[in-house]
């Protein structure tokens, strides 16, 4: 199978879980996870129909931004990684999105060097929904003090809600941790009615069929498009 087929055949799973789901067809957006992978890689997936790409490392995502800025081509780049406070001006200069902010400070770094002649950054929260101690994300009862934060920032837009919720291969444990994850969402939605709250991130190859059973917007895909990554000695 081809990136180019992979990513259809993806397209055409989405599809099947939305209609079981009983939900909009357009409801699930696919972000396809592209790091450690080539910029030919990217734009297999680019001829497929796919334009949106998650990036876990700011300088190689930097570095396909670029690329791809060079050929014209327009992409939307999702910064899904964790972020050290001194990379912040890198995703804030060159990323349309930063789904992994659980931080004040990140928070206001990301606001003050966001470019006065680019949009406001998207920023989703990200959520510790599983109580890992490896895992980044805030704890659910600190998501409000966090995005009425963000509210007040003119530089970002707050747009939702991203997890990883531990891995599991029991649907009723991957539904427990979707399904609650999928009330903060509408309660931040309901705490925030004049916000573009809108996208619930979750799911990925092997629980997407799950999260979006329970809700999710965008699930981020990368082994099924891409195959095992490659990470580099």
């Amino acid at each position: 199978m081809t990136i180019k087929q992979n990513v259809t055949q993806i397209q055409q799973r989405i599809q099947y879980y939305t209609a079981q789901a009983q939900r909009q067809q357009s409801a699930v957006k696919l972000l396809a996870v592209s790091k450690t992978k080539t910029v030919e890689d990217i734009y297999q997936a680019y001829q497929a129909g796919q334009t949106t790409f998650g990036e876990n490392y700011v300088q190689e995502g930097i570095d396909k931004i670029a690329y791809f800025q060079q050929q014209n081509i327009e992409l939307e780049w999702h910064f899904i990684g964790p972020l050290q406070s001194n990379k912040t001006r890198l995703v804030a200069e060159h990323f349309d999105w930063m789904q992994t902010l659980d931080r004040i400070k990140i928070a206001d770094r990301l606001n003050e060097q966001r470019p006065y002649y680019k949009a406001p950054l998207n920023v989703l929260i990200q959520i510790n929904i599983s109580d890992e101690n490896s895992k980044s994300g805030i704890t659910p009862n600190d998501m409000l003090a966090l995005a009425t934060h963000i509210q007040n920032l003119p530089h970002l837009r707050l747009r939702g809600l991203m997890a990883i919720p531990a891995p599991t291969d029991d649907l009723q444990q991957q539904e427990q941790a979707f399904n609650a994850m999928n009330s903060l969402f509408i309660a931040l939605q309901q705490a925030l009615p004049e916000a573009q709250i809108d996208t619930l991130s979750m799911g990925m190859t092997d629980d997407m069929a799950s999260a979006i059973k329970c809700g999710s917007t965008m699930v981020r895909i990368g082994t099924a498009i891409f195959g095992a990554r490659e990470y580099h000695k």
